[in-house]
């Protein structure tokens, strides 16, 4: 069982990093899609799936790509991490994305269909 950063729920399409993510100039705000030179999600889009990665890193202005990506409508359905740290804490609650830590990411890869019960804690494949 997880750890509740941002509540909710969601059901979705997987996409998995063993890496962690920077979102300010990592994620494109306009278009969700992964532009970190060099990251496993190079040119991946996140809207609309459960993202999945260790944790964050960067920039604090990443918090506000979060929540920029969320105001476009390119956000992430949830976020799926092993240790949130604030910056991507601040952002998935501003953005109201459901959020979740404490996870053991290694049983998921990218294409799985999961069930995200951040109230709960739960992540689940589906």
């Amino acid at each position: 069982m997880g750890r509740m950063i941002s509540p909710g729920k969601a059901k979705a399409e997987a996409i998995v990093s063993d890496e962690p993510i920077g979102f300010y100039g990592g994620v494109d705000i306009e278009t969700g899609i992964v532009i970190e030179k060099d990251h496993p999600l190079e040119g991946e889009c996140v809207t609309g799936k459960i993202l999945v990665f260790p944790r964050g890193k960067g920039s604090t202005v990443g918090s506000y790509v979060i929540y920029g990506l969320q105001k476009n409508n390119v956000g992430p359905a949830a976020i799926v991490n092993e240790e949130t740290e604030t910056i991507v804490a601040t952002g998935a609650i501003l953005a109201g994305i459901p959020c979740i830590d404490h996870i053991d990411i290694s049983h998921f890869k990218t294409g799985d269909i999961l069930r995200v019960d951040a109230d709960k804690g739960i992540v689940e494949k589906i």
